[in-house]
């Protein structure tokens, strides 16, 4: 539990839906309920292959949003560090005690700038992408006028058609840049080829990471024949981390939604044909919501509508049941067909989110539920950090 989280002086029901020791039954809804066994299962097994392979792992705040999760990950799992993709995101997790931070973006704003360079005072690694030359100096003088360093990754643009620079030369010609400046420390490549992550087919995720694989070890090469070896080339997610740590070029993977596991990233399917929420990674992340109308015969209302959630992964699934379907949502309302009329007002229902990220960030808390009981209740610390 956050250290700063007193539940002595709160109420179920007015600031959060659970308090520890209570039965997972009597949760307030609509809340996000994390199953610990599943999640701390999700973490030691990313950790184990990570280890077994040779990798660094990163995970990805952006993905929970929570210096809980993440500090979880780091106990369990031997993660690394955060990244994260705001200055926002950054400044909590380094404050909540995060010791090796990637913004995973570019920060060109002034005063976004100035807040980055003052982020290692924190005692945190703090690290940033670059894609412009000219983002070189306003980083460096920063750091400077503060008396910090930063580090900084290259981002290539091998594929996510984003941010990015497209060639070798360029990635070169920036590093060089870095390498030269004051307050900057070059560290590596930024090459995450998001793009992919969410193909169905194995084969033709790999089809996108084996041309963004080549594309990186073109770089690698140029970087070395520049006397710039990068100590991390850094990428990898749930749907393509077996590619980047068995490519031999990779050394650091920056997976998140593993740890989760949404309806979304739940449907691809393996090397085997099998949908990787099947076997490889279980659902541990929840909307708990409760029936909350049953006036037409074939149809449940529930209390998650679109202000409990993101959908723009798609609907959430109901967990664990093929007899109901959550088939709409308004912003307080959501409809479930019920043909047989199986439900009752007041049955709770477990919904995997179509997708994590944005529907933690609409939410203040995590409820930690093993065994039926509430073990825990994480803020969601980053939470609305979008500046």
């Amino acid at each position: 539990m956050n250290a700063q989280t007193d539940f002595s002086t709160l109420d179920v029901g007015f600031d959060v839906p659970a308090v520890p020791g209570m039965d997972a039954a009597d949760i307030q809804t609509p809340a996000l309920v994390l199953d610990l066994d599943a999640l701390e299962r999700n973490i030691k097994k990313m950790g184990d292959y990570a280890k077994a392979h040779g990798m660094r792992h990163r995970v990805h705040g952006k993905m929970h949003k929570s210096v809980d999760v993440a500090l979880l990950q780091e106990k369990l799992g031997g993660a690394v560090g955060v990244c994260c993709q705001k200055v926002s995101e950054a400044e909590v997790f380094a404050r909540g005690g995060i010791k090796d931070v990637l913004v995973s973006n570019q920060v060109r704003d002034p005063a976004k700038i100035d807040r980055l360079a003052q982020l290692p005072k924190l005692d945190a690694n703090i690290i940033v992408c670059v894609d412009d030359i000219a983002n070189v100096s306003e980083l460096s003088d920063a750091a400077g006028k503060h008396g910090t360093e930063l580090g900084v990754f290259i981002e290539i643009d091998c594929g996510a058609g984003r941010c990015g620079v497209t060639t070798t030369e360029a990635v070169v010609e920036i590093a060089k840049a870095v390498e030269a400046a004051d307050n900057l420390n070059f560290k590596g490549i930024q090459a995450y080829q998001g793009a992919m992550q969410h193909l169905d087919s194995y084969e033709a995720r790999k089809e996108k990471l084996d041309a963004a694989i080549a594309q990186v070890s073109d770089a690698v090469e140029g970087l070395k024949a520049a006397g710039l070896e990068p100590e991390l080339v850094s990428g990898g997610g749930t749907g393509s981390y077996y590619f980047e740590s068995n490519s031999g070029v990779y050394n650091e993977l920056q997976c998140g939604s593993y740890a989760f596991m949404d309806a979304d990233y739940g449907r691809i399917l393996d090397k085997d044909g099998n949908r990787i929420d099947q076997g490889e990674w279980e659902n541990a992340f929840f909307i708990l919501t409760q029936v909350m109308s049953h006036a037409k015969p074939d149809k449940a209302i529930c209390d998650a509508g679109l202000k409990a959630q993101s959908v723009d992964s798609g609907l959430p699934v109901i967990f664990g049941r093929d007899d109901v379907e959550y088939v709409k949502c308004s912003d307080e309302h959501g409809v479930i067909a019920d043909p047989d009329g199986v439900l009752k007002v007041g049955e709770k229902l477990k919904l995997v989110p179509g997708h994590c990220d944005p529907t933690a960030n609409v939410h203040d808390w995590y409820v930690g539920v093993r065994g039926g009981k509430v073990e825990t209740v994480w803020p969601v610390s980053a939470r609305g950090k979008a500046y």
